[in-house]
């Protein structure tokens, strides 16, 4: 399965598969800004490497709603936007609400891909996703906003995933505690075991204020693990084919 990706910024990343552009949490706003959750204020640090006329035709939007501004919101309306159940209360018709482990099939021109909602953990109502393309042998996982927990280890049992998309950056709130809300290096090492990927992309550890850690402790978590051939970075607003990296070991 040929998967193209171009990481936009934090967690905003354009995948193209056989001929279909899925757009995951579409921040597009110029940076520094602030944005208020209730008590929470979160400050961006950097802004996105493309801006959204600089984008192909997309088919598909996952939508998330710390990961979506006021820039990203104009996107919406013209596309389909998978969600969670929440989530797609709130944005109305037009929206895909997806339970853990239910799925919805996104088709044009002959081409169809499956999307399957999976387990998150996270400050709020979150989901993850792997995306499946008809007749491939390994699909791709996109974790969302999520720590390590055991839910996520049933991904591996009903997927083979080649390629891991995993959302960093150990972020941490102050009137959520001291608990990571987003994968630390340790936790991502944990999941890409758990997952025995081929390949695992590392974003979301940038551009925010509340992150707690950058690339370079993901590189040191997988370097002392012996796995650094198994990371894949991306550079911002470059698109890059996936390379087919070795099966992990059990």
């Amino acid at each position: 399965m040929k998967t193209t990706l171009t990481h936009i910024g934090t967690a905003t990343v354009l995948i193209e598969i056989g001929g279909l552009r899925l757009l995951t949490d579409p921040v597009f706003d110029p940076a520094p800004a602030q944005y208020q959750f209730g008590p929470i204020t979160l400050h961006s640090t950097a802004g996105p490497a493309l801006t959204p006329d600089q984008l192909p035709a997309i088919d598909a939007i996952d939508e998330h709603p710390e990961n979506l501004d006021t820039s990203g919101r104009a996107l919406l309306a013209d596309h389909l936007v998978v969600t969670t159940e929440s989530g797609a209360q709130r944005l109305g018709a037009g929206a895909v609400p997806l339970a853990p482990w239910t799925s919805h099939e996104i088709s044009r021109d002959g081409e169809t891909l499956r999307v399957t909602a999976t387990p998150a953990r996270h400050a709020g109502d979150v989901i993850g996703f792997v995306v499946e393309q008809p007749g491939a042998s390994e699909a791709l996982y996109i974790s969302g906003d999520t720590v390590y927990f055991a839910e996520l280890d049933e991904i591996a049992r009903r997927f083979t995933i080649g390629a891991a998309i995993l959302h960093f950056g150990a972020a941490q709130v102050d009137e959520l505690g001291e608990l990571p809300i987003t994968l630390n290096g340790e936790q991502g090492l944990k999941l890409t075991r758990s997952l025995r990927a081929r390949t695992v992309v590392p974003i979301h550890y940038s551009s925010w204020a509340h992150f707690s850690q950058g690339r370079d402790a993901v590189a040191a978590a997988f370097e002392d693990a012996g796995l650094t051939d198994h990371l894949h970075w991306l550079t911002p607003g470059i698109a890059t084919d996936l390379p087919c990296s070795p099966r992990m070991r059990g």
